[in-house]
């Protein structure tokens, strides 16, 4: 069984497309009929995220922590003791594609590290920064970029790294680095494709929406 880990807090705008992607994905014909459980974390969500989820068949988890790396590391737990071989990440503001999880699986690594592409980029990005991203990201393989939207491991490689810690920002990063002090074989791919949202109202202090922040600020 493969698990995808989703963490939630007030997200109600994307949310449901979100869902929807990730149900694609878990029914693509290249699984070959492997089942696939969608856990939405729901950390501290005081919107109609909740409600949301539920409409979904997926599994709800609800936290009251306000901390990503927690919402993360008590949704792998979940996970593993439901008896999943692989775990896959992503975000809440997200949209996996069709073939996310069979790519992520192809690459036979213990851990995938994909990239990302930005939906729509906010009003009031200017042309600029939007610049200086592109010039900036690396969209190919071999990449060294982390994000926590578009991450994949398998049990054991998580469990030998000692899994996602309660950080309340760059838990992906650490997990990451752990897993690499393990000796785990990495895959820095670009073929396992997520559309992400270029928000800067972000919900992780130092995240993806802080850095397109930076961005706009950059002289």
């Amino acid at each position: 069984m493969i698990g995808i880990l989703i963490p939630v807090h007030n997200e109600e705008a994307l949310l449901a497309e979100c869902l929807n992607a990730a149900m694609i994905a878990a029914s693509h014909p290249g699984l070959l009929g492997e089942p696939v459980q969608i856990l939405a974390v729901l950390d501290s969500c005081s919107d109609g995220s909740a409600a949301i989820a539920q409409a979904y068949p997926v599994q709800c988890l609800p936290v009251h922590a306000r901390n990503v790396g927690h919402a993360r590391g008590v949704g792998a737990r979940h996970l593993l003791n439901q008896g999943v071989r692989w775990i896959s990440c992503t975000d809440a503001d997200s949209r996996v594609a069709p073939d996310w999880l069979v790519a992520q699986l192809a690459l036979g690594a213990d851990a995938v590290c994909g990239t990302v592409t930005v939906d729509d980029w906010s009003e009031g990005f200017c042309v600029a920064a939007q610049i200086r991203y592109t010039q900036a990201y690396e969209a190919r393989d071999g990449h060294r970029h982390i994000h926590g939207a578009n991450l994949g491991v398998s049990a054991g490689a998580y469990v030998q790294s000692g899994g996602f810690e309660p950080l309340a920002c760059h838990e992906d990063v650490q997990l990451v680095r752990n897993l690499e002090r393990c000796g785990a074989s990495i895959a820095w791919s670009h073929t396992p494709q997520v559309i992400t949202s270029a928000r800067l109202d972000c919900r992780a202090q130092g995240g993806f929406g802080d850095y397109l922040k930076s961005l706009m600020q950059a002289t």
